[in-house]
């Protein structure tokens, strides 16, 4: 009787009429698109009113058991299929919190019965699973009036048969209010912009990208002028959403950048006259050589790694951070290969002072912290998602996470002698620790059992140096994740905004805003042997990093696909840095050399503690320098406030910066320069320009009128300080 019912439901649903309803590639799905497995609902730690599922579907075979155990017959009626609890709350026949998830008549509803009908058994073992999802194009560009697409889905299953999978599609958005999906596929313009959708049918995605455009005229992208590859491959995406690029810079615009971007630093009022008065067409291309071969080079980009690095003085004391920064500092100025520089420090052991490296793993003390800084810093992939349950933006399983975390289960310390000076901080270490391996020791699995470590989507690593083999691993040129991941890393430090942004969150989900350039970028990483210099003067000598921040008319409200380039606030240390540079002044920071640049320190010093604050450490904490606590790009923060503006306006390092005696004010005048000289070199100092003839009349007009020429110049330089021009990386 079963049977015949099971055989007249399929009947009936024409998507089924040719095989038997699966539990997991039917049921499961129509739980993931109805959204009951989802986190809002039963998907969630706890259930909902009783009832609990593995969230997105983890785990179909636990809720086929929660599906039917204990309530067999009320839940799950096989009897009577259309009395199940399963259809009556899903309809709203009976009150349920979660609302109607679909109707009787639907296509959910029929496999549902059928499966009831069925039996509401398990698949048998050779049911096909799937392998492989395919859609109707991941990219899509809709203009003027075309205010609606359809997604279609096949999927192709572990015996090589395919199938439309549309009606079990679940989808996401990433930018609600561009556009509204429907259940049905179809995507329903709201506004003007892009967004990606995720179609997912059980463990698979697929991110769609899909851009709404206002009828603006076509764009040859042949006829757009290039400096080499990455300009070709950013016009033709440009070229696709109908933009236009802005144009180039100007040289004093190009200056300042490039400076900043390169080294950290502003050009010098004696560097800037030359520079503009050079005729020759290679003139750019010949300053960013001169600038990758200064120190200033490696020192910025030694800050950088810094932060990600963790390389903090609580942790790590201040000889700590010292011998760390120094060994990052000397690698990068001898550009060698950034893959033996994560082998380094992943494999590193021994003596925090002696081997610098191993200070990674004396800031970073759990192995699931470790497992997911390295993943995050050298592989672009953030894990911590996966550590509860399967990742449910990625490939990543719950099982990968922990297998992962295992390979450095076995890292211990030894501490020599903790001489630290506060004795209620028990995180605070000062002094010399070892950094080893143990023989035993593994990770419990949160499913029962151990976490037998093995490399992310790769084999086990049951015996042996685990960190070595990693380490091997993420250097091999092979490794799918290391290239891209860097390659993006530093094209964001350039441009303000990755190919994937974040930087360091590589997912189905997320996918790259132009893919052709990222792999064009990842593949002059490889050819260049993995070093830091050629990718950055490949990338700095492109037409793209040279556009004006200036926009047209059609790309005035890009921000993703640079077409132009994007006006951000100078980090900290540029900041501090600049202001110096400005006005011929320096900062002092407790227990480092007179002179020493923000942009220089090896680590942020601990303003607040053993009476180290000063206001050049308050002042680089005001504007966001990170504490170094995380191994993330996300803490260091240039958000503005009012703090920020008080600092600028009135703050205490500015008003000493602008009041010492010997400033560069101080000097000019001194010198008896007159003021047009002295306002030329304020502007060459501060802004890589000399001043307008307006600016020049109406400031030379203001030191005229003032009794007291000292205090009129501070006030010309303070203005200048304050002015966008300068705050602003442009």
């Amino acid at each position: 009787m079963l049977r015949l019912i099971a055989l007249l439901v399929l009947a009936s649903a024409a998507p089924a009429a040719e095989r038997p309803v699966s539990f997991h590639n039917d049921v499961m799905a129509v739980l993931s698109r109805s959204g009951c497995n989802a986190g809002a609902c039963h998907g969630n730690l706890n259930g909902r009113g009783g009832f609990r599922l593995s969230l997105r579907g983890d785990d179909p075979d636990a809720d086929r058991v929660a599906l039917t155990r204990g309530q067999f017959g009320r839940r799950a009626d096989v009897l009577n299929p259309d009395e199940s609890l399963l259809l009556k709350k899903a309809t709203g026949r009976v009150p349920h919190e979660g609302g109607i998830r679909f109707t009787a008549k639907s296509h959910e509803y029929a496999l549902v019965k059928a499966w009831l009908a069925a039996g509401g058994g398990a698949d048998s073992p050779d049911v096909p699973h799937p392998v492989k999802l395919a859609v109707n194009g991941q990219s899509h560009v809709l203009v003027g009036t075309a205010d609606r697409m359809a997604i279609r889905a096949t999927a192709t299953f572990s015996d090589g048969s395919t199938r439309d999978v549309t009606p079990l599609l679940s989808f996401e958005s990433n930018n609600v209010g561009v556009a509204i999906v429907k259940p049905s596929g179809d995507v329903i313009r709201e506004q003007l912009g892009e967004t990606v959708v995720i179609a997912r049918y059980l463990n698979l995605q697929l991110p769609i990208r899909i851009a709404f455009l206002p009828n603006r005229p076509t764009v040859d992208a042949a006829k757009l002028p290039v400096h080499n590859d990455i300009d070709r491959l950013v016009n033709a995406n440009l070229a696709r959403l109908r933009m236009t690029p802005s144009e180039v810079s100007s040289d004093a615009v190009f200056l300042r950048r490039v400076y900043l971007d390169a080294g950290g630093i502003i050009p010098t009022a004696a560097e800037v006259p030359a520079f503009l008065a050079d005729t020759t067409s290679d003139k750019r291309a010949k300053l960013i050589d001169r600038l990758l071969d200064r120190p200033e080079f490696a020192a910025y980009w030694a800050q950088k790694w810094g932060d990600l690095l963790r390389n903090e003085e609580k942790a790590l004391d201040r000889k700590g951070v010292q011998v760390f920064h120094r060994w990052i500092k000397d690698w990068l100025a001898a550009d060698k290969p950034l893959t033996d520089f994560a082998r380094e420090i992943v494999a590193a052991r021994g003596n925090t002072y002696t081997n610098p490296p191993a200070n990674f793993y004396r800031a970073i003390r759990d192995p699931y912290l470790r497992a997911e800084s390295v993943a995050q810093v050298f592989l672009g992939l953030r894990l911590g998602c996966a550590k509860c349950h399967n990742h449910p933006f990625d490939v990543w399983t719950q099982d990968d996470y922990h297998r992962f975390a295992g390979a450095f289960a076995r890292l211990d310390y030894r501490v020599l002698d903790n001489k630290r000076k506060d004795d209620l901080d028990k995180h605070e270490f000062v002094g010399e620790q070892i950094v080893f391996s143990k023989d035993t020791g593994e990770l419990d699995h949160p499913r029962g059992g151990k976490a037998m470590p093995k490399l992310l989507g790769d084999k086990a690593l049951d015996t042996g140096d685990r960190l070595t083999a990693v380490a091997d691993w993420i250097a091999d040129p092979k490794n799918p994740f290391f290239a891209r991941a860097q390659a993006n890393r530093v094209w964001a430090h350039l441009f303000g905004k990755g190919v994937v942004d974040p930087i360091d969150d590589f997912k189905t989900a997320n996918p790259p805003t132009n893919p052709e350039l990222l792999d064009h970028l990842a593949a002059k990483f490889r050819d260049g042997g993995f070093r830091l210099k050629p990718l950055v003067r490949h990338i700095l000598n492109s037409r793209t990093y040279q556009l004006s921040a200036t926009p047209n008319a059609t790309n005035a409200a890009d921000e993703t696909h640079f077409s132009r380039a994007l006006v951000q606030p100078l980090e900290a240390e540029q900041l501090l840095d600049a202001v110096t540079t400005a006005l011929g002044t320096t900062v002092k920071f407790p227990g480092y050399p007179a002179g020493m640049r923000a942009g220089e320190l090896p680590a942020p010093t601990q303003a607040g503690r053993r009476n180290e604050s000063t206001t050049g450490s308050r002042f680089l904490k005001v504007f966001g320098k990170p504490d170094r606590l995380l191994t993330c790009e996300c803490e260091r923060s240039e958000d503005p406030g009012m703090l920020q503006a008080l600092q600028l306006m009135t703050g205490e390092l500015l008003h000493a910066q602008l009041k010492a005696p010997d400033n560069r004010l101080g000097r000019m005048l001194t010198e008896k320069r007159g003021d047009t000289e002295i306002l030329d070199e304020l502007y060459l100092s501060c802004l890589a320009r000399v001043p307008t003839d307006a600016e020049k009349v109406k400031l030379l007009a203001f030191v005229s009128a003032n009794a007291d020429r000292r205090a009129a110049w501070e006030d010309v330089a303070w203005g200048l300080l304050n002015a966008k021009e300068f705050q602003l990386r442009r």
